[in-house]
C-alpha cells in the first residue's frame, strides 16, 4: 500500500501517497522506525532470538513480539476495531513480557516475527489511509485517566518500537560468541 519513502533520502520525512499529508508524514517515521528495527536483527538465529542474558531478561524474540502487540493494541484500540478474549491475552502476555512471555515466546524463527510485524503493519496502513488528519486530533482516555489524542497514541506506538529498538541492539551485542 504504501510506497517506499526512502528510495531518494531516508533522512527526509515526508508525505507518503495514500495518506493524508500529516498521517503521512507519521507514516514515513513509522517506516522508518520499523526499517532501523528489521536492520537491527538482521540474520539472527532461533537460539539468538530466544537467547536471555539471565533469568528475569527478556529476549529478542520476545521484544519483536512486544512490538507487534502494542502496535495491534493500538489499533483496536483507536480505530474501534472488534477483538477477541483470545488477542486480548496475546497482547496481555506480550505486552507485559516477564515470566508468562519468556516461556510462551520462544522457538520461533527471525521469519516468524518479521512477517508477524508485517502483517500488523499492513492492517496499520490500511487503516489509516482511511483516515484524515482531523482523526489525529480526536481526543479520548489513555493511561491512568489522561486524555491523549491519536497522533500523540500513535506517535507512542514507535516511540515505543525505537526504545525498544536500542535494547535489541543491546542484546544482539550481548549474544555469545560462537566458539571456534
Amino acid at each position: 500500500m504504501a510506497t517506499d519513502p526512502f528510495t531518494a533520502n531516508p533522512y527526509v520525512v515526508k508525505s507518503v501517497p495514500g495518506f493524508t499529508p500529516t498521517i503521512g508524514h507519521l507514516v514515513c517515521m513509522m517506516m522508518y522506525t520499523r526499517n532501523s528495527t528489521l536492520r537491527a536483527v538482521e540474520g539472527l538465529g532461533v537460539d539468538q532470538l530466544d537467547h536471555l542474558l539471565d533469568e528475569d531478561a527478556n529476549s529478542i524474540g520476545m521484544l519483536l513480539e512486544h512490538i507487534a502487540c502494542i502496535e495491534e493494541a493500538y489499533q483496536f484500540a483507536t480505530f474501534g476495531l472488534e477483538h477477541s478474549e483470545e488477542q486480548k491475552a496475546r497482547w496481555r502476555i506480550g505486552a507485559e513480557l516477564g515470566r508468562t512471555a519468556r516461556e510462551h515466546i520462544c522457538g520461533h524463527d527471525l521469519d516468524h516475527y518479521v512477517e508477524r510485524l508485517a502483517r500488523v503493519r499492513a492492517r496499520t496502513l490500511e487503516e489509516l489511509s482511511r483516515r484524515d488528519d482531523e482523526w489525529l486530533s480526536e481526543e479520548s482516555g489513555w493511561w491512568d485517566g489522561h486524555i491523549a489524542n491519536n497522533y500523540f497514541k500513535w506517535f507512542h506506538v514507535y516511540e515505543d518500537e525505537l526504545n525498544h529498538r536500542g535494547q535489541l541492539r543491546l542484546l544482539r551485542k550481548r549474544l555469545p560468541r560462537p566458539s571456534m
